[in-house]
Parts: structure tokens; C-alpha cells; sequence
């Protein structure tokens, strides 16, 4: 797969400290740029492409912490207490932690278990992010005697790294905002429709590929496993999604969800009109639709999602969806100390969606 990263012009140069948590080799950005007076700090968790590794996120990361850091220079008075850092590492079976390289390969590439393989890493990817959502402040600020906070987390993730961040942010209430580029909310969808592509023989016209879901290519514990964590079959399982949202004691099992997963995140969601890998007409926006119009019926839950796709962008994270990603998480880290006081001493939150 090609690498669909930005070529971008250099960026200010940004500090680089590798540091080993649960086992995990995390590059951490923006470490020795924190000033002094810094007693909050929000992360930024980076998940990077299939068939790539932590290594290629350097330039995305670096380049959201010198925006940050040259934005807060010139903030209200007391926003100087805010520091951000950019955290990135390997994907199961990637980088340093590469076991079968066959396994990332698609059925295309000669892997039969390219759905199973797939999904594995997401769930993998989600499950070590939230283990160092619980960890990463002891590591880098043991000695810091609880003086400074880790007290916003979010997460960027670029077509593989994409599909996990949507799923995070169904699976873990601390990450509050979520950039999602060239992802996709619908494995399910997803994976039939490159079956179509790849012309499996468990794939049929006849039925529009609705048998392919319980076959050997995608194997009926992997359906029951996306019912559980995967977005659009978090809502509806594996059948289609409606066209129009109704109203009535359906809909309470979604608003829950709404409720309970998602109450106060804000989603950026960036696609290729172009992408040919990750489809969105086909794959992601008839859940999108369903899934906007949610939120703007249930506003009081303050879901956010701004939904943008690029003109003729194919699978790549584009020169502009980069400067909408800077902007997003300027914004998003800018608002986290609404309510505090911008003096020292014991500072609370006035108000906590």
C-alpha cells in the first residue's frame, strides 16, 4: 500500500525522547518544549497506517506541537499553564513489533485472513491506547509530585490508524476529541465492499454481499466482535443503515449510546472524494448521514462532528486536511481551560460535560 503521509515543507524543529511504557516503545514530541510554568498538559495519540510505523508520524507531530506551541506564546494570560505533546507508536505487527508481514497484506496481497488480521489490529490498537491512557502520566512525570497534569487526551489516525481512532473514541471516555482521516466507521461495509472488489468467491452479486458476513472471509465471531466495537454495528449490527432517522422507542437504545460513548466529543472527519481504498460514498457516509443528523437532533448530548470531504483527494492525508487537522486540535486544546481560574493554587474545573 502506498504510503498515503504528507510531503510537507519542514516544520520548526520539535524534541524527540523515546520512552518505554507497558512494554511499548512510545516516541514522545514536544517533552523538553514545556515550559516551566506548564501544569496541564493535553496529548495528542497518533495512529499511523497500515503497512507503516510510528516513525512516519514524526512530521505530522511535531508539526501540531510547534503550532501549538507558537499559538499559546501570544494566548490569554494564564494559558501559558498549558503544554502539548504528540505521542505515537507502533501498530501490532508493525515497526518494532512486526511478526508476520504477509498478516498486514490484503486478500489481494495473498492473505485469506486479511479481515480478521485487520480488525485484530484496530481492537489491538484500542485496547494498548487505553492502557496508556492510564500510564502515561506516571511515566513521564514521576517526579513531578502531582505539580503536573495529563488532563486531555485526543487522537489523530490516518487510514488504518483512522478506522481505530473512531473506534477509541466509542471505547474510552478520556479521549474527548477525535480527527479521523481517511477512515472509515464501518468495517463491515468496508471489508465487503473490497471483497467485491477482490471478486471473493464468498462474495455474491445476487444478495448484494449480504452472505459474506458469517463466511470463511469473514468469519461469524468476527461479525459478533464488531457488534460489540465497531461504530456502525455499535447502532445496527449488520443490517442497513436507515435513510431517514425515525423516531420512537428505537431510537432510545441509540441515544444511550450517544449518551453513554459519546456525550461532549467532537469529531473531525476527513475523506478523499477521490479514495479508492477507503470509499467513502460507498463505505462511510451512509453512516455518516445517519450518524450527523443524531447529533443535531440530540444536541444536548454535545457531539460534535464536522464532516469534511476533499475534492480530488484519493487515500492520502492531503496538504489542506493537515491544516484543518492543526486547526481542530488548536481549538479543541485552546477550549480545555474554559472554567479555570488562570492563576495559580488548586485549580478545578468550574464545569465537566
Amino acid at each position: 500500500m502506498a504510503n498515503p503521509m504528507p510531503s510537507l515543507p519542514p516544520t520548526t524543529p520539535i524534541s524527540l525522547r523515546t520512552v518505554q511504557m507497558a512494554g511499548l516503545l512510545v516516541d514522545v514530541y514536544g517533552l523538553a518544549e514545556l515550559a516551566p510554568t506548564v501544569i496541564r498538559v493535553s496529548c495528542l495519540w497518533l495512529h499511523h497506517p497500515r503497512t507503516r510505523s510510528k516513525g512516519d508520524m514524526a512530521d505530522v507531530a511535531a508539526r501540531f506541537v510547534a503550532a501549538w506551541n507558537s499559538a499559546s506564546s501570544s494566548r490569554t494570560p494564564g494559558r501559558e499553564k498549558r503544554g502539548l505533546i504528540a505521542l505515537v507508536h507502533d501498530q501490532r505487527n508493525h515497526g518494532s513489533r512486526l511478526v508476520d508481514k504477509k498478516a498486514n497484506g490484503s486478500w489481494r496481497e495473498g492473505n485469506p485472513m486479511h479481515a480478521v488480521d485487520m480488525f485484530a489490529i484496530v481492537q489491538g490498537m484500542v485496547a494498548d491506547q487505553r492502557v496508556l491512557l492510564d500510564l502515561v502520566e506516571a511515566y513521564l512525570f514521576h517526579d513531578a509530585n502531582g505539580k503536573r497534569k495529563i488532563d486531555q487526551h485526543l487522537a489523530l489516525g490516518v487510514s488504518l490508524g483512522g478506522h481505530s481512532v473512531w473506534q477509541l473514541m466509542f471505547a474510552d471516555p478520556r479521549v474527548t476529541a477525535g480527527v479521523v482521516v481517511i477512515g472509515c466507521p464501518d468495517f463491515m461495509n468496508l471489508l465487503s465492499d473490497r471483497a467485491r472488489l477482490s471478486r471473493l468467491s464468498t462474495y455474491s452479486e445476487q444478495d448484494d454481499g449480504a452472505s459474506f458476513l458469517g463466511s470463511r472471509d469473514f468469519p461469524p465471531s468476527l461479525v459478533e466482535t464488531c457488534k460489540k466495537l465497531d461504530p456502525k454495528a455499535i447502532f445496527f449490527g449488520t443490517s442497513a443503515v436507515p435513510e431517514t432517522k425515525t423516531t420512537g422507542t428505537a431510537d432510545e437504545g441509540a441515544r444511550q449510546i450517544f449518551r453513554d460513548r459519546l456525550r461532549g466529543k467532537k469529531f473531525l472527519l476527513c475523506s478523499g472524494a477521490d479514495d479508492k481504498l477507503v470509499p467513502y460514498s460507498r463505505c462511510s457516509e451512509p453512516f455518516l448521514q445517519w450518524f450527523k443528523q443524531a447529533a443535531a437532533t440530540w444536541a444536548e448530548e454535545g457531539v460534535s462532528v464536522d464532516d469534511r470531504v476533499y475534492q480530488g483527494v484519493g487515500h492520502s492525508f492531503s496538504t489542506d486536511m493537515v491544516a484543518d487537522a492543526v486547526q481542530f486540535v488548536l481549538d479543541v486544546v485552546g477550549s480545555a481551560d474554559q472554567g479555570l481560574p488562570i492563576t495559580g493554587g488548586e485549580e478545578q474545573r468550574a464545569s465537566k460535560i
